[in-house]
Parts: structure tokens; sequence; C-alpha cells
């Protein structure tokens, strides 16, 4: 029986060749981990000397797999910025705004990584461009009329390196995977620059609150949670809100997360004050984006005394970010909805801002109407406001908002700052028109900030058990924002007098992320 079995591998090694033989002849030395016959060594025997490796299954230093071990597709995409977007959108096909995120991030981070061979050999741009995971389910709810509904909810949770993760809940039409992995991917950078331990994440649902009744979306977001509660958790991943989801929606869901689990913890943040919210958060991105307009006019030696504003949106940051304007000296001179804008060369006034707040939370109106409340308005109907000429422009409404040639048309009328409240709100061609004309241009990931802090510093107030008074909450968002400026001109001042906001929100977020991303190691 020994000398049949000893003439079985000549058969096999004559029928089916060299390397089929080695295989099999050698199957029991690896099955019992005789260290000399590791898979990597029996690629060598088999396939030839590693030296003969095609460059693309080559380590970025230009190594083989010897002792680094990584497939080579993905080496070859992360030292060259065409092929890693290339493999940005072969892997995340029809998602547009996503694609055009990581685009936005890319351009600058290959640059800084360049000769940098721990960011490569750790595929750290790689991985962070990849969500840890995106949940999609489905949500039931009954209508007034006793109709059964269905809307897709979804919660992405891109990365967790810094802290737990957070972001906000969109309800509105137009939400899709693609719109929230951009959202998420931002909010990671974004929430690195407060300096604060908070992760990346956001979510939402394609549930249109316009028009509906209170016991409508009440029964959507306690559906919605049904659901959302299993992804959550106070040190696990922490929503709060945006577009279409305010305090009204806050509340429904806190309260059916309180209803499942028993527990009253600090797993959302924009609450009421009466069950663990925050002062000044409503304030704080609209305040923040202020802050830091005011920041980048400093470095010209000027401040925005006397200086027009435009705005778009008319929701809680584009109305604050006008009552802060108006704090500071400005002009306030149009404000926007879907169906187009208001321009008011009289100055929109903390009265008229207070009279949209109340037509917008309560009376859940169009800015239209504006312009029959105050005759000094006018209401252009489709239309955006940024052939209003103006000294600083703030896009505070939605993504893709601010086109090129928008953008082209704001530094053709002599617009000196841009400061984005929204996410962003700019296009690309808009933000390149912006860059090369060398504007004061703040990307919302460093400029919108001042909401998700004051979110962060909401989820300190929580786990201290002890509300934090206004003067404490103002003093910090001011600091923070100071401290976002500061990291933004460590790693955007480019000489000459010029600083590109953009590089630097973008170089800052990424090293903060990515250095805690080396330190764990490949997770």
């Amino acid at each position: 029986m020994r000398g049949q079995m000893a003439e079985r591998p000549k058969k096999v090694k004559e029928k089916r060749g060299f390397r089929e033989w080695y295989h099999i002849t050698h199957a029991k030395h690896f099955r019992f981990g005789n260290p000399r016959y590791a898979p990597f060594q029996m690629a060598k025997k088999c396939y030839g000397p590693l030296a003969a490796t095609p460059a693309a299954f080559r380590s970025p230093s230009g190594g083989s797999f010897d002792g680094e071990a990584r497939m080579g597709r993905d080496d070859s995409e992360h030292v060259d910025f065409h092929g890693f977007m290339e493999g940005v959108k072969r892997r995340n096909p029809n998602q547009p705004e996503f694609v055009q995120a990581v685009q936005e991030v890319a351009e600058d981070i290959f640059e800084f990584i360049e000769g940098k061979e721990e960011y490569h050999r750790w595929q750290i741009l790689r991985r962070i461009a990849e969500p840890d995971r995106v949940v999609s389910f489905r949500v039931c709810w009954e209508d007034d009329n006793h109709n059964i509904r269905v809307q897709r909810g979804y919660r992405v949770q891109n990365n967790n390196a810094i802290g737990p993760y957070k972001g906000g809940l969109r309800f509105h039409p137009s939400v899709n995977e693609s719109i929230l992995k951009f959202l998420a991917f931002e909010q990671t950078f974004k929430n690195a620059l407060t300096g604060l331990p908070m992760g990346g994440g956001k979510g939402g649902a394609n549930f249109n609150p316009k028009g509906k009744s209170d016991g409508e979306i009440m029964r959507f977001c306690q559906s919605f949670m049904t659901e959302l509660y299993r992804h959550i958790g106070a040190d696990v991943d922490v929503p709060a809100g945006d577009i279409g989801v305010g305090a009204r929606e806050i509340g429904y869901m806190f309260g059916q997360y309180k209803r499942i689990t028993g527990q009253f913890t600090g797993v959302l943040t924009g609450k009421g004050l009466e069950y663990g919210g925050s002062l000044i958060r409503p304030e704080a991105t609209g305040y923040g984006a202020v802050y830091f307009l005011e920041n980048m006019l400093r470095t010209k030696g000027r401040d925005l005394t006397g200086l027009v504003a435009v705005i778009s949106g008319s929701g809680n940051v584009a109305t604050h970010a006008a009552e802060k304007i108006n704090q500071l000296g400005g002009k306030v001179v149009t404000l926007s909805d879907s169906e187009g804008f208001i321009h008011d060369p009289d100055g929109i006034t903390q009265e008229k801002i207070d009279w949209v707040k109340t037509h917008k939370t309560r009376r859940r109106g169009r800015i239209a109407e504006y312009a029959d409340e105050f005759k000094s308005a006018t209401f252009y109907p489709g239309k955006k406001p940024w052939g209003i000429p103006c000294d600083v422009a703030l896009p505070c409404a939605t993504q893709n908002e601010l086109l090129g040639e928008d953008a082209r048309t704001l530094v053709k009328n002599g617009c000196i700052a841009v400061s984005e409240g929204a996410n962003m709100p700019t296009d690309l061609e808009g933000v390149h028109v912006f860059k090369d004309a060398k504007l004061l241009y703040a990307p919302g990931k460093a400029s919108n900030a001042g909401g998700v802090a004051v979110s962060g510093l909401e989820m300190s107030q929580n786990s201290e058990r002890r509300p934090w008074k206004e003067s404490e909450l103002q003093q910090m968002l001011r600091d923070i924002m100071d401290g976002i400026h500061d990291r933004c001109l460590e790693y955007g001042d480019r000489g000459n007098g010029y600083v590109d906001y953009v590089k630097g929100a973008n170089i800052a977020g990424f090293k903060k992320v990515a250095d805690a991303m080396l330190a764990f190691g490949v997770v």
C-alpha cells in the first residue's frame, strides 16, 4: 500500500502538471501548520519568484508581497490620485454626491501624503472612503386617512476612530444612499476639526414632513426609531437633527427610544431643554459660520461692519446666521427656500428675522409670503440669490446649490468672502472658481461645524448630568470656531497672504483621524 501511495503523486504530476502536483503532495504540511509550507512560500514555489510580480501587485514603496502581503489593485489606487478616484467610482456606481465629496478631499490629501509611506501602506484614505457600515431599513407608518405608507430609512456609520459616530438625521424626499454617504464622509472631517471626540455618521429617510400633520410625523418618527434604536447608543452612535428634523421630530424619536429601551441616556442631541438639551444649540451652526467668516476677514484687517451679506435658506442655520451678522454690524438682504428667494434692500432686521422664524417653524409657510408682509422686499420665484451684489455670501440651504456659474457671478460682483453654512453647497466647479480667484472661502466642514460642536457639548452635559450656563457655552463655541480657523491656517497657508481654507480643513481633519487609525492597526 505504501508503494501505491508513493506512485499517486507521480500520476498526478504527469496528468496535471507541476503546480497542481506540488499543492497535492505538500497539502498535509500546510494543513498541519508547518511554517516551511506557509501560503507565501507555497506561492513562491508554485508561481515563481515574487520579483517577477507585476507592478500593480506590489506595495506603494515598490516592495513585493514579502512581509507586506497586500492585494495590488487597491495599492496602485492609493498612490495615484486618478487611479484612486477610478476605484471610488467603480465601487460606488450611481453615487455622484459621494464621489464628489471624496474627490474634493482627495485632491488635497494626496499632495499631503506624498512621501508619507505609513498613510499609503495602511491604506488610510481608502479605508476612510469606505463606510464602516451602511444600514438600510423599511419604515412603515399609517397616515391620517388610514393608508399604509412605506419609506426607506438609513444610517451610515462612516468612521469612529476618534469617538462615537455623530451626525444628523435628514427627512427629505431627496434622501438616498449617495447623499447620506457624502454627508457622513464630510462629517468625519468636520467632527475631527472641532477637537472633540466624535466620529462621523449620518442618517435619515426619504420622508417629506411638509404638509404632514403632527400625528403623521409622530407615527413616522416612532416607526423610524423602532428600527434605528438597534444601531445607536450614547457611546456608540449619537444622531441629531438636520433638514426636516427639528425639535419636534427629535422629541418623538427620543420618546420612542426611551419607551423601547427603558433608558434615559444622551442617545440624541438637539433635544428640548426640558429633557437634556443644551442652550444655544439652535443658534450654533449659523453663529459658528459667521464667527468663521469674521476670523477670515480679520486676516485681511477687516470685519463685518457695513458689509452686505447674501444668504440662501430660511431655516435654522440661515436665520441665525442673519441674526449674528446683524449683531456684528453687517446687513443681510436675502433669504430663500426651494420656491425662490426674497431680496430686501432695506435689510432683514431682527424683527423680520423673528417673523421668518415663526413663519417657518410654526406656520410652516413659504418665504414668498415675506414679500407680502414686508413691502420693501421682492420675491423672485424659481431663482437663487447669487446674482444680488454683495460683499459676503453664506450658502445655508442644501448641497450643490451654488454652481460654477453662480461662483463666477459672485466674483464678478465683488464678493470678497464665502462661508458655507450648509454641507457641500458649492459644487466642484464653484470651489475651483473661488480658489482660483483667491477669495476668502470657507468649506462647510470647517465653517458650519458650530452645530455639531455644541451637540458634542450637549453629550458632555448629558454625561455629567449637569447643564452648563449660556455664557459658558457661547465662549466654548467661539473658542472651538477659533481653533478650527487656526488649524485651517496651519495647513492651508499658501504664502503671499493667501490661505486655502479647503486644503487646510481637509488636511487637518484627515491627519487627526488618520493618526488615530494608524494607532489601532488594521481594524
